[in-house]
This record gives C-alpha cells, sequence and structure tokens, in this order.
C-alpha cells in the first residue's frame, strides 16, 4: 500500500497514460488491491480494479454458505454495501442492481476470499494526473469503504440475514408452483404499482394486495413459513376489468416474479414460473425462418410461411414470431397484454368474418389457437383482455381487477358466454405442435468491427450494440437490467466463435452458461455482468438482423 502511494504522488502532475504504472497486485492490511484495467484518458471508461478480502478478515457467519440463493444473496448484499459506502464518491462504482437480486459477477466468493470488482474514475485535470487525491482515493477511502462493505464487524448482519431469506423464500416459493399446479402466485399484502415507468421502486400508498378467497392457496417457505395469496392455475387465465383498475400492473408483476426481489420491494411473494415469457406485437423487427403457419397462412401467390423471414415484420406477423420463438425456447407459459398486441392477432369477431371470408383471410386468431396451446402442446397462457369478451369462452379462470384488487369472476365470465353467444366460427383447421428449434449459422454473427476489435456495448435494457448492428430490445419487456444486456453480448460472441452450426442454439446457451458460467464468460474479469435467462438471449439473437437461421420440422411436446 505504502509503495502503490508512493507511486501516485511521484506521477502526480503527469500526463494521464503514467497511471499505468500501478497496474497490478497491491498488499493492503485488510485486502489485496488488483488493477486490472486503467483507462487511457480520463474521458474514457472507468478503470477496473478489484479487492480480495481473506475469509479470515470477512469473518462471515455460516448462514450465508448453507444454500446456494442465500449465498447469492449474501454476495448481492455485499455489493450493495459497497455502494451505499461509496455513495459519498462519484469515482467509485459497483454494479449493485436495483430491485432484483440477479446472479452477478460484481462480487464474488472464492477460494482466496470475498472478491469485489468495481471501477475506479482516477482523478485528473484535463489529461494531467491528480496523483495526490487518487492516494487519497486508493489509499484512504478505497480501504475503508471496503472494510464497511465486506467484514462482519462493521455489516449489518441482521439486515443482511433478512435479504437472504427473502431471497431464499422467494425460491422456494417458486419450486413450489409446479407440484400445486400453478404457473404464478401473489402473496397477500404484495405492493404491485411501481413510482413511475423509470422508477421501480413501489409507489407510496399502494393499496396491498389481497386473494379472493376462490382463488387462495398456500404456500410454504422455509423462513417465512406459510404464504397466502392468489394462486393462478396451469390452463387459460384472463384479468379483466376497467381502465386503470390495475390489469397491466398485475402481469406486470408476474412477469417479472421470474426473478428474486429486494426485501421491501412489495413484490417479494410475487413469483412465476421460471420459464414464462412475454410476448407483444413489435413493428418493423426482423424474423428469420420461423414457421408461422398456425397462425399466418395461405399468403396470396402462394407465398409459404413454414419457413418465414422478413426484414419488417407487421404486428400480427411479429406476434406470431415472438410465440413461436418463445415455444422454440421451452417456454410453458406465455404472457400476453391486450395493449400491446396486434388486434388482428388476438380477435377477428363475427361481423369481420362474414364480410371477408375465412379463405381469405391468412391470419388464424389466436383466440382459436390457446386452448391447443393448453391441450397439444401443454402451454398456459396469462391473458390481459379488456375489449374483447370472445375469450369468455376459453378461459379456465377469468379475474376481475377492480380498484386494484382482484375478484374471481369465472362463473359470471362463463354465464355470460352461454347468454350472449357471439355466433364467431372458430378458424383454426389444423393440430398445433410446439416448433422445433431452427439451426444457426454461426458464422453470421460477426461481434468484430475490424479485425481484432469486437464492439459489445449495452445501452441501459433497450439497446445491444454487437459489432456493427445495433439491436432494438425495448419489446424484450423481462429484461431488468443493463448487466444482462452486456452478458447476452459476450454470450452471443462467444457463439459466434463456435466454427460449426449449431443445431439448438436455446440448447447450447443453456449448457453453456451451465458449464462455463457467468464469470469465465468475459474476456477479461469483468464486474458488470447479470445473468440473463436463455429466453431474452434468444430473443436477442432473433432480433439480430444479420443472424443466419435455417427453419425446421415442428416437433410434439
Amino acid at each position: 500500500m505504502k509503495e502503490l502511494a508512493r507511486i501516485l504522488e511521484r506521477i502526480d502532475g503527469r500526463g494521464y497514460k503514467a497511471y499505468r504504472d500501478i497496474r497490478g497486485t497491491w498488499s493492503f492490511p485488510d485486502f489485496e488491491l488488483i488493477v486490472d484495467h486503467v483507462q487511457a484518458d480520463p474521458f474514457a471508461a472507468p478503470s477496473r480494479l478489484r479487492a480480495v478480502v481473506s475469509w479470515n478478515t470477512a469473518s462471515l457467519p455460516d448462514a450465508f454458505f448453507s444454500s446456494a440463493p442465500r449465498t447469492r444473496a449474501a454476495r448481492d448484499y455485499i455489493a450493495r454495501a459497497f455502494r451505499a459506502a461509496a455513495a459519498g464518491s462519484k469515482a467509485l462504482g459497483i454494479d449493485a442492481g436495483a430491485q432484483t437480486v440477479l446472479e452477478r459477477t460484481a462480487v464474488l466468493f472464492t477460494d482466496a476470499g470475498v472478491e469485489l470488482r468495481y471501477t475506479v474514475h482516477l482523478p485528473g485535470r484535463g489529461r494531467t494526473i491528480l496523483g495526490h487525491q487518487a492516494r487519497t482515493l486508493l489509499c484512504e477511502q478505497l480501504p475503508e469503504i471496503i472494510r464497511e462493505a465486506a467484514t462482519a464487524e462493521r455489516l449489518d448482519l441482521a439486515a443482511m440475514q433478512r435479504h437472504a431469506e427473502v431471497v431464499e423464500d422467494q425460491v422456494a416459493l417458486r419450486a413450489a408452483l409446479d407440484e400445486q399446479g400453478l404457473v404464478a402466485f401473489v402473496g397477500d399484502g404484495a405492493l404491485l404499482p411501481r413510482r413511475s415507468g423509470v422508477d421501480d421502486r413501489p409507489l407510496e400508498g399502494a393499496i396491498p394486495f389481497q386473494a379472493p378467497d376462490t382463488l387462495r392457496v398456500e404456500l410454504e417457505a422455509p423462513n417465512g413459513g406459510r404464504y397466502s395469496g392468489l394462486g393462478i392455475r396451469n390452463g387459460i387465465t384472463l384479468i379483466v376489468g376497467g381502465g386503470f383498475h390495475g390489469k397491466s400492473t398485475l402481469l406486470s408483476a408476474i412477469e417479472l416474479g421470474v426473478y428474486d426481489h429486494v426485501p421491501g420491494d412489495g413484490r417479494e411473494a410475487v413469483v412465476t414460473e421460471p420459464s414464462a415469457v412475454k410476448i407483444r406485437a413489435e413493428d418493423g423487427r426482423a424474423v428469420h425462418a420461423v414457421d408461422l403457419s398456425p397462425y399466418i397462412n395461405n399468403l396470396p401467390y402462394g407465398k409459404s410461411t413454414k419457413d418465414f423471414s422478413t426484414e419488417l415484420a407487421s404486428g400480427s406477423t411479429s406476434q406470431a414470431s415472438a410465440l413461436q420463438e418463445a415455444l422454440e425456447a421451452d417456454a410453458r407459459t406465455v404472457l400476453v397484454d391486450e395493449d400491446t398486441s396486434a388486434t388482428n392477432f388476438m380477435i377477428r369477431d363475427e361481423r369481420m368474418q362474414t364480410l371477408v371470408a375465412r379463405e381469405q383471410e391468412p391470419i388464424t386468431p389466436f383466440v382459436d389457437r390457446i386452448r391447443q396451446l393448453r391441450d397439444e402442446v401443454g402451454v398456459s397462457t396469462l391473458l390481459v383482455m379488456g375489449g374483447s369478451g370472445d375469450y369468455f369462452d376459453c378461459a379456465d379462470t377469468v379475474i376481475q381487477m377492480q380498484e386494484y384488487l382482484p375478484r374471481d369472476v369465472t362463473e359470471t365470465a362463463r354465464r355470460i358466454a352461454r347468454e350472449h353467444v357471439t355466433g364467431r366460427r372458430e378458424e383454426a383447421e389444423s393440430s398445433l405442435q410446439r416448433p422445433a428449434p431452427r439451426s444457426l449459422d454461426t458464422a453470421s454473427l460477426q461481434p468484430e468491427v475490424k479485425p481484432g476489435k469486437r464492439k459489445l456495448q449495452a445501452r441501459g435494457c433497450d439497446t445491444m450494440v454487437f459489432g456493427r448492428e445495433t439491436v432494438d430490445l425495448r419489446a424484450v419487456e423481462q429484461l431488468v437490467d443493463s448487466s444482462q444486456v452486456r452478458a447476452i453480448a459476450l454470450i452471443l460472441a462467444r457463439l459466434a466463435q463456435r466454427p460449426e452450426t449449431i443445431s439448438n442454439p436455446p440448447e447450447w446457451v443453456a449448457e453453456m452458461l451451465e458449464e462455463t458460467g457467468l464469470v469465465e464468460l468475459a474476456f477479461r474479469p469483468d464486474g458488470d455482468l447479470a445473468l440473463p435467462r436463455v429466453a431474452e438471449v434468444m430473443a436477442a439473437l432473433n432480433r439480430l438482423r444479420t443472424a443466419g437461421f435455417v427453419g425446421k420440422v415442428t416437433r410434439g411436446k
């Protein structure tokens, strides 16, 4: 540490590149400091550093190592503790996340101890080094922050224990869904509304969720004991109600129930089966060799849709593609909101059927396939629907949201369906199967902008830069962190290194993440990665306009 301090004082006033002298490993009294990358100038991306605190120094209680969820939560808590301790310094940063507790690379538990990966904006005036400020930052402020974040004597162990228990309970509740025949669970007392579209914290004064007695179930968790709440069963579930009464708010909470949330988020008891995928219309996206024939067929002039590609998909085409791509990635539940759907994909009423004959309409609406998805493919659907009662005929459960509280109106909806027969004719004319994965020509993936120089970037959750291409991810609504987008770009870069065609990309991604892991994914030590699901990796790959897919025939369940 003293030698590092001397170097920083020596290079004070020199050109910014002299900061390279501090690269390497430095011994501090409580930890090892590793300088992996020094920024080229004050305006470049910040420098990347690591600190390794030995297990003897950290002295974390054994309770944080008793299960994988607890360990992940403990690492997450330490990253948040570092961020809180460094809040007074604009120079220090760590990827600690927001409302979700994801698998991250910001804090690792290694054989050597607790490893923290963070960034530092090394101080300068223009391109001149401010060495004395750097010495204060790295040799005085940083050690204090690391003690606050990674040693038991300075951590709030009670809050850390609560953090671990809440995450462990969510994992247990999610694991219990399948044996109870559920696709989702929303606990009584949950606070679902968020403060705004850019602030994911709970809305102050939000109405606590309360399940109707007819749909209430109880699930068991190791720390919180018995949880009571709304159980959404396998099959077809409609969420109905007037505008601004909480339909989409409920669906939004459920779509993010595939992730664990921090204590105080309000959605700690909202869990969803892990494969659930939200689909929507997305005008203008690319589609690659997707079999759309179950939903769009018999195009004018005999154009086939069994191996359909386009650079500029319409709303209905994009939504049909999103559904088939989700099923290709083995989704067992699809989530749909009428507000973000293509009307002609969702429904064709009796009057339109009378005006436009079946043989003149290429689209088989979702309402005529939704039962087949359930019965023939084994896929459940959770659908927000405020404008068409035609779905009453096929729903297993109908939930009405009224002033942000759910009511079970299943029997009422069935009675209305009997008494008000729509007269529309079902238009599905063939059986339904899960689409087989398409093959991928890995040579089509080009992460380099020039030989030897990759360009892999995330711009928030909405945009991924992969080589020369910018990928729009705004419709991939279950991405919650830009660090997931960075990880996806690296996964696709790894995929590009494969010399042969991949016959089953979703399976390859799952196996690669299982075998390689998130830490080894990066080409250098990286603390800014968070684990995406296979579904989101495939969603990004499907939107990559240069991706070279080859279609296949459908398969069974």
